[in-house]
């Protein structure tokens, strides 16, 4: 995958890392929008209850966990808790 720059981010991303299965199964341009949308803290299709968890974890240094797409294109981003690293993987990935 090419450079990836994010416009705006409310955390650091780390180095930012995609499944074999997700990049095969989802169209970049999908992967680049939710990338961007992980970024600007939009969480995509998560309960209340687990976005909520989310804005907490951006204050106190938590992992982001964010899901987008249907069907057989849903794909999750992950930012662990170090902000070290995201993964772009599918849920069978996980």
């Amino acid at each position: 995958m090419p450079a990836i720059i994010i416009s705006q981010s409310l955390f650091p991303l780390g180095q930012v890392v995609i499944t074999p299965n997700a990049l095969a199964t989802v169209p970049k341009p999908v992967i680049l929008d939710g990338l961007q949308r992980h970024a600007a803290g939009d969480w995509g299709q998560l309960p209340a209850e687990d976005a909520e968890l989310n804005n907490v974890s951006l204050v106190e240094g938590g992992r982001l966990f964010s899901a987008y797409g249907e069907g057989p294109q849903r794909f999750w981003i992950i930012t662990e808790s170090d902000r070290s690293a995201t993964t772009i993987l599918m849920p069978e990935d996980y």
